[in-house]
């Protein structure tokens, strides 16, 4: 299937499962959820694969077993390309990457390197560099100074960070319903990759044994 945009009835039905998020909806719906959600998402992700890597689309279902009151359904459409991630809702699209969650040797490195006056300044230079592009930075963070490192630290914003994410609201521009909004999400995770590169390069993925 070629990518032709993400038609306006993929955020009506968002803005219906926000004010109706039961299965009655979700099954009156559902060929909605089918051809205007689900396939131009995958013809998204699978148009971006050639350039970020390997897609994964998430499940529409929230997990129930563990999470009373939770709503049955997603109010989003999330999905991964490679390190990049993305998802439709009644606002639209939203993009991100970075590391959402660190284990706690994760954390570890990346002070390490936030630390160090060679790899540290360099975040710093990508994380300013995206800021200036409107990018939002943020993530998990310390209130307080982690221990170890003293509360003047040249790096301390950094280092209060448990996680670390560059991301954007794209909202629902006209050009989110045509095949341009392939190019605007690469764009933007193009200018985001620095900042994968980096944790990928210093931090990594966990070593601690699953749980």
């Amino acid at each position: 299937m070629t990518f032709a945009g993400i038609p306006v009835e993929a955020l009506d039905f968002y803005e219906g499962l926000e004010n109706d998020n039961t299965k009655t909806y979700w099954t009156a719906n559902k060929e909605v959820y089918e051809t205007c959600v689900r396939a131009p998402l995958v013809a998204l992700c699978e148009a971006l694969e050639p350039e970020f890597g390997p897609s994964y689309l998430f499940r529409p279902y929230n997990d129930l077993r563990f999470a009373k009151g939770r709503s049955p359904y997603k109010e989003q459409q999330g999905a991964t390309v490679g390190d990049h991630y993305l998802h439709v809702s009644a606002a639209g699209l939203f993009a991100a990457t970075g590391y959402y969650q660190m284990a706690s040797d994760q954390v570890a490195r990346y002070r390490e390197a936030v630390d160090d006056d060679a790899t540290g300044p360099r975040l710093e230079k990508v994380v300013a560099r995206l800021r200036d592009a409107d990018y939002t930075v943020g993530g998990d963070a310390l209130k307080t100074h982690p221990r170890g490192y003293p509360p003047d630290h040249p790096r301390i914003g950094l280092l209060r960070h448990k996680a670390l994410v560059v991301s954007t609201e794209f909202g629902a521009p006209a050009w989110l319903h045509t095949a341009e909004a392939a190019e605007r999400l690469a764009v933007a995770w193009r200018d985001m990759t620095p900042l994968t590169e980096w944790l990928n390069t210093h931090v990594g993925p966990t070593r601690e044994p699953r749980r």
